[in-house]
């Protein structure tokens, strides 16, 4: 096990709460979430979210708030693009009343935010802040952030070295699409349109094929999706993560819908749950999911997996030969006849969608109108041969299950009743100790029958029904047994838990924003478009911290030329196996050019020795 001999890190995870944190694009999904079993969800506002599709209304957010603190789970809210001095004024209002619905934190990029008049709401630095950096990570902890989302390249061993060297909250994503681009370093959608990542409207130009050329005008390979990645997934590696010092896990995809929100949910709550209970270390929220389906990640959309750089090593991290979801390997065609096709097995159903390569290795994809046994009938046959590896990439009866799904969550309940002199004391006490009450007189006629009227008593005050509350433990302590009607017991059970919801409600721990050590000088000393300074209250922060701004945001300027457009961990010459380390002949000069379908070149350089790719204009 790669950690366990590092006791400060030991300690700090047995002092630590962790979160698996998931994505929400509107309220219903939330609630999915948070009842699969999400410790938090983020969600974006009706403006400033790097998903500028994935807003929602202040009610919205209320109403998600008020749901998810009943579990002690968390609510951020990403207000995670830069920002126009205009839009400051608005900003500050809207975090007041973030601040007011008792929202757990926001997600920012824009130190102009800073400068505002801010509640004590906790601030998040989002990997927009592009936290690669111990230095820059040590200076936002000094800034009053209560967290930094790490960057998705970062490797367990980087990991390591900035929690042993901090005290900040890590935040990882564990899950989902990845930016080829540093976050918050991609300039690539802004410089072919109006449309800006870090303003939240990214065109995901990343998605688009490209062919790679030569410095003798070779081409190298034509029309592929060379800048396109696998999806994210760290489920082998939780438990070092744990140990390295994560401890909030985040699943990424706020445009994503309720079925893979939930599926994804539901899969790394049980694989994260096994490590803590392994470990003897506590999950930040409260409650039991029950879920009606088995989670599998291959069931929801994804474009193939990769663990990327966590490991220090990335092999095969694109999917140069299709950009969409790939979905789960299915089977071989056997043989192929008009209208259907033999499979090696029997488990596709009607209105599967499934798809496959065809002989220019291009993903093509079908739905199936029928199948007999291992016999499909699939919409559209073109292209399918014999020895056709086929990929399920919509599983219509999961699918349907979501349609009906009874996900729930229920919090831990004991209940106790205990005779006393004058009467009967009925307590409801929940996890955190807090405990409602009720006293009821010895006016009750006394039990024909002990031990059916204890059962009864029993019974009735566990039907938790539609509540939140599940009664794990019941202590009927009663000498002189009573008969109590069923409506009376049902009216003390529904006091106790209207009681234990205002106790839970009022003793919600609310966390504060800590105060910033405004002296503390930022670690980059000249600042140009890349730190992405969009406003006059950004560039007074970076100012007051010793930096001299060169230049505005790149979004604030009209020629691009010669700029760096994005930096990447990802390796073209590595997934084409040109890589010098891989010990290959390369016969292709450098600089390459990576060409559009529009036919506008970009320059590629690699810096091999930091193992790190830059696109530039031209």
């Amino acid at each position: 096990m790669l950690l366990k001999s590092n006791r400060d890190l030991k300690i700090k995870c047995q002092a630590s709460e962790f979160e698996l944190l998931v994505p929400a694009n509107n309220k219903i999904v939330a609630i999915a979430a948070i009842n699969a079993g999400a410790d938090a969800v983020y969600m974006g506002f009706s403006k400033y979210g790097a998903r500028f599709q994935a807003g929602n209304s202040l009610e919205d957010i209320v109403e998600v708030v008020e749901y998810a603190h009943k579990y002690r789970v968390k609510v951020y809210i990403t207000v995670n693009t830069i920002l126009k001095n205009e839009e400051l004024r608005d900003i500050e209002k809207l975090l007041w009343k973030l601040y007011f619905i008792k929202a757990d934190g926001i997600i920012i990029q824009d130190m102009g935010i800073l400068e505002c008049k801010l509640p004590p709401i906790p601030i998040i630095a989002s990997t927009q802040c592009h936290n690669e950096t111990l230095e820059k990570i040590k200076f936002l902890e000094k800034m009053g952030f209560q967290r930094v989302i790490l960057p998705r390249e970062i490797s367990l061993d980087e990991i390591k070295n900035i929690s042993q060297k901090s005290t900040i909250q890590l935040e990882c994503f564990i899950h989902g699409a990845l930016c080829v681009s540093y976050s918050g370093q991609c300039y690539l959608s802004r410089s072919i349109g109006a449309r800006s990542a870090n303003r939240g409207a990214c065109a995901q130009p990343c998605r688009k094929k490209y062919s790679l050329q030569d410095a003798d005008g070779n081409f190298i390979i034509r029309n592929k999706y060379l800048l396109s990645l696998k999806d994210l997934n760290l489920s082998e590696h939780l438990e070092n993560l744990i140990l390295s010092g994560i401890t909030s896990f985040k699943i990424e995809g706020r445009l994503k819908n309720l079925s893979y929100v939930a599926n994804t949910t539901a899969f790394y709550r049980n694989a994260i749950d096994k490590i803590l209970d392994n470990y003897g270390l506590k999950r930040s929220s409260q409650g039991k999911s029950y879920i009606d389906f088995e989670p599998d990640l291959y069931k929801s959309f994804n474009r193939g997996f990769t663990d990327f750089n966590i490991t220090g090593e990335k092999k095969n991290v694109a999917t140069i030969n299709y950009n969409n979801s790939l979905g789960e390997y299915i089977g071989i065609v056997q043989n192929v006849r008009k209208d259907h096709f033999m499979l090696n097995t029997d488990i596709l159903n009607n209105g599967d969608g499934i798809c496959f390569f065809d002989e220019f290795k291009t993903l093509k994809g079908t739905n199936i109108n029928k199948t007999e046994g291992k016999k499909v009938f699939p919409q559209e046959i073109k292209g399918i041969k014999e020895g056709s590896k086929i990929y399920r990439n919509f599983d219509k009866e999961f699918e349907d299950k979501f349609k009906t799904s009874e996900m729930k969550r229920k919090i831990p309940v004991n209940v106790k009743v205990k005779e006393l002199k004058f009467g009967y004391l009925f307590i409801l006490t929940d996890e955190e100790n807090n405990s409602s009450v009720y006293l009821s007189e010895k006016n009750f006629e006394k039990a024909l029958n002990d031990a059916k009227s204890l059962e009864t008593i029993k019974v009735q005050l566990a039907k938790m029904g539609n509540t939140i509350f599940e009664v794990v433990h019941s202590d009927i302590d009663i000498n002189n047994v009573p008969f109590i009607k069923v409506a009376q017991i049902n009216e003390i059970r529904r006091y106790l838990v209207e009681q234990l919801n205002r106790i839970r409600r009022k003793n919600y721990k609310y966390n504060f924003r800590k105060p910033p050590f405004s002296d503390e000088e930022y670690p980059i000393k000249e600042l140009d478009y890349r730190a992405n300074i969009f406003n006059d209250k950004a560039k007074l922060f970076y100012e007051k911290h010793g930096s001299i701004v060169k230049e505005p945001a790149f979004e604030a300027q009209t020629s691009f030329d010669g700029k760096t457009l994005m930096t990447s961990k990802y390796c073209i010459k590595n997934q084409l196996g040109l890589c010098p380390k891989q010990g290959k002949i390369n016969k292709y000069k450098e600089p390459y050019r990576l060409i559009d379908e529009f036919n506008k070149e970009f320059l590629v350089e690699f810096n091999c020795k930091g193992c790190v790719m830059k696109l530039s204009s031209i």
